[in-house]
């Protein structure tokens, strides 16, 4: 096998949307990652972020970073479905919803401040305008909400992988669908491992495997990931509750007698046919500590007590909401000890990228960029942010 100037290890959101821009700059760029398991609760291997067919995309956030990150990536979401023939955005508007006062009044404070910072126009609802014109949802007096009707909704996880590994091809990418078990660094280059004993050459490699970052063998030094179970549960809609529905935006909401916020989406088809709407907002951080646990969770359907939570909060703020059944499903979040992502060298080889915190898959192909610009030997100086994204931020 040929040399190549760089490997991306994790073809998940942000190591698929690397490639693609490596494979852009004229970088001669191979993608090493294994596809989604045909069948999740007898899989061994490795799991990825992105199976699922909704994950909420906004401008608006409780910080600026995370703000700028998801504009700009939002504003190459056309450039990448022109590039691959996909489509993956669906631009339904989303919300961000809380207390206005007491002590949960700072989540919307955030919002509100970022929203006047980055000139988002976002509009700004209180209780009578907001039941007037969101009828489906039911939020105490007192709530205040930020509503994006345009660059916002929901991006296809599994879309928006699939079309950026096709752009990326397109460029001259190679994709080889492997676990990498192995990454030896000399003073000539990288030596990649795979776990059916092929090899691979590169000057230089980024490691972007999400929650298996810290999988020995792969960074010379673990990077400071917690890596916490989720659960998340769907609710599956009729054609008629759907059609009731079908102006409904995204949600992320905040409540006084919230424990977490949690967030919301609308009717989205899933590969079964059906039509759910989806929940997820943990109560409770469970940290998974080895790579067994975070296998083991992602292998079962979740928690059903959990789940059970999940659905009380639902129909406290969708109390009129008509639904067939509620299933659960697993999903693991990364998080930094920043709040923002990890993208940094760790050598003169090899770069990490990852730690999505519970907000990554919208901002994928801004971190990709990043990731992919020191690949290609440049500071990330100069590109706005208040982070070096770097663990000590």
């Amino acid at each position: 096998m040929p040399g190549f100037d760089v490997i991306v290890v994790g073809a998940g959101l942000m190591g698929s949307a690397a490639a693609r821009h490596l494979a852009k700059s004229g970088a001669s760029v191979a993608i090493i990652g294994p596809g989604e398991p045909a069948d999740k609760a007898n899989h061994n291997g490795v799991f990825a972020s992105h199976y699922d067919q909704a994950r909420i995309t906004r401008q608006l956030a409780t910080s600026a970073d995370w703000s700028r990150l998801s504009t700009n990536a939002i504003n190459r979401y056309a450039e990448i479905e022109r590039e691959s023939g996909l489509q993956f955005y669906h631009e339904v508007g989303a919300m961000m919803a809380g207390p206005g006062s007491g002590s949960m009044a700072r989540y919307i404070s955030s919002v509100e401040a970022v929203n006047a910072s980055h000139n988002i126009q976002a509009l700004r609802y209180e209780e009578r305008t907001l039941r007037e014109d969101f009828p489906y949802f039911e939020f105490p007096l007192g709530t205040v909400a930020y509503f994006e009707p345009n660059k916002a909704g929901y991006i296809n996880p599994r879309q928006h992988v699939l079309a950026e590994l096709i752009a990326a091809k397109k460029a001259g990418a190679k994709h080889v669908q492997a676990e990498v078990s192995k990454i030896d660094e000399s003073s000539n280059g990288v030596t990649l491992t795979t776990t059916q004993g092929e090899t691979y050459q590169a000057q230089k490699v980024i490691v972007a495997t999400g929650g298996f970052s810290k999988q020995p063998g792969l960074l010379p030094n673990t990077v400071p990931l917690t890596i916490y179970a989720r659960t998340i549960a769907f609710f599956e809609l009729d054609q008629a509750e759907c059609e009731r529905l079908k102006a409904m935006p995204s949600l992320i909401y905040g409540g006084e007698n919230f424990t977490e916020r949690v967030y919301v989406l609308p009717p989205v088809v899933y590969p079964d046919g059906k039509t759910y709407i989806k929940i997820g907002g943990d109560p409770t951080d469970i940290a998974l500590e080895t790579e067994r646990d975070i296998k083991e969770w992602l292998r079962s359907d979740g928690s059903a007590a959990v789940g059970e939570h999940l659905s009380q909060e639902l129909l406290s703020i969708m109390p009129d909401l008509r639904f067939r059944s509620v299933s659960t499903d697993s999903c693991v979040t990364s998080m930094s000890p920043t709040d923002r992502p990890l993208i940094y060298p760790q050598t003169d080889r090899i770069i990490a990228l990852t730690g999505g915190n519970g907000a990554g898959a919208k901002c994928a192909d801004e971190l990709g960029r990043l990731g992919a610009k020191i690949a290609n030997g440049r500071s990330l100086n100069g590109e706005g942010y208040n982070t070096c994204f770097a663990p000590e931020g």
